[in-house]
């Protein structure tokens, strides 16, 4: 594997759902060290600094640390764990997927379970089984058995997913492409600024609990307090059975993805002009999403203090909040290249006349 396939294994490998993003900072912070100054904020988002050709203007990368998992909610009578869900899951996707609980005494692993459709009468097999009557099975049978393993209510459940080079080389199967993906990207983009001039000050940011509010991104935006910013995601590729055109157009391998809408968020117009007309010049392909039914950190990002511009650039990734996504190298590439590129125009006259 090159840097960027270990890079990528590292990150996505990392347990780090909502609340409990600890291994993940470890290794941005193990990443970053040789390339900014360090600093983190009281919710656990870590905020590296890279100082170019001028200390102004602050240039904030996003990327949030977390990924969707569950919480141990309480341990039945028979040895059971009840769990909720830390993000967006789709309830199809989790039954017969195995789980590593993350415990004070270690790790302990488990599988999510339902009642056997054998036992089910006929009008319900067919029903999706909600995550309500789900259970996680780590192989006890008894409460007093589980809680000697040290499992107890409260303790993070993370999907198990390894790292994967599938078919096409180019192509990575990994969890938590949602957001490790973003981290990739500031992290590399850090790394290539490091023999490049830039005259600005560039902030990668790797934030917290993201998928389950936008909760990193107010207070890292505080202690940055960013004149622009770019928020690095994973987006939805839709090149799959089953999705309409106008449902979704964006595809594997057909290059990054500037957002034109989320719920939470408009990106500011004249930075978007100027990631568009960026890719052009450089002959990089852009793709053009829209989310209407979710959001990113810019929500909270651009509405900071009097306001920030912001645009959100994706790198196209399918089966997203699931146990396994696919994301192509070349997408991730072209990300870093426009990335990179739009950070070395940001000067502070570019800058003040986004919002003229």
């Amino acid at each position: 594997m090159d840097h960027i396939e270990t890079l990528l294994k590292e990150l996505t490998e990392a347990p780090g759902v909502p609340g409990y993003e600890s291994a993940v900072r470890a290794v941005i912070r193990r990443h970053l060290q040789p390339l900014a100054t360090i600093e983190q904020d009281k919710m656990g988002s870590i905020i590296g600094q890279k100082v170019g050709t001028s200390a102004s203007p602050r240039v904030m990368l996003a990327g949030h640390m977390d990924e969707i998992g569950f919480m141990v909610k309480m341990i039945t009578k028979e040895g059971f764990l009840r769990f909720l869900p830390l993000g967006g899951w789709w309830d199809q996707v989790l039954l017969g997927q195995r789980v590593i609980i993350k415990t004070a005494q270690g790790d302990v692993t488990g599988v999510i379970g339902a009642k056997p459709p054998h036992l089910l009468p006929a009008d319900e097999r067919n029903k999706v089984v909600e995550k309500k009557d789900m259970y996680m099975d780590i192989g006890t049978t008894s409460e007093d058995e589980v809680r000697q393993r040290g499992v107890r209510p409260g303790d993070p459940v993370v999907p198990v997913s390894e790292f994967a080079i599938l078919a096409n080389p180019k192509t990575y199967l990994s969890k938590a492409w949602d957001d490790r993906i973003g981290c990739a990207v500031f992290i590399e983009t850090l790394r290539q600024l490091a023999d490049k001039p830039h005259p600005n000050t560039v902030y990668g940011v790797g934030t917290t609990q993201e998928e389950v509010g936008l909760r990193g991104a107010k207070t890292s935006a505080h202690i940055v307090n960013p004149d622009v910013a770019i928020v690095l995601e994973s987006d939805i590729a839709s090149d799959v059975p089953g999705i309409k055109p106008e449902e979704s157009s964006i595809k594997l391998g057909k290059g990054p993805s500037l957002c034109m809408y989320d719920a939470r968020m408009i990106p500011n117009l004249r930075l978007r002009d100027l990631v568009m007309a960026t890719a052009k010049e450089l002959d990089i392909p852009l793709q053009f999403s829209a989310m209407e039914g979710g959001a990113t950190d810019g929500g909270m990002i651009h509405i900071h203090n009097e306001g920030v511009p912001t645009v959100v650039i994706g790198v196209p990734a399918r089966h997203i909040h699931s146990h396994g996504g696919i994301i192509h190298r070349d997408d991730f590439d072209h990300a870093l290249k426009l990335v990179v590129a739009v950070v070395q125009k940001l000067d502070q006259a570019t800058v003040n006349e986004l919002t003229a």
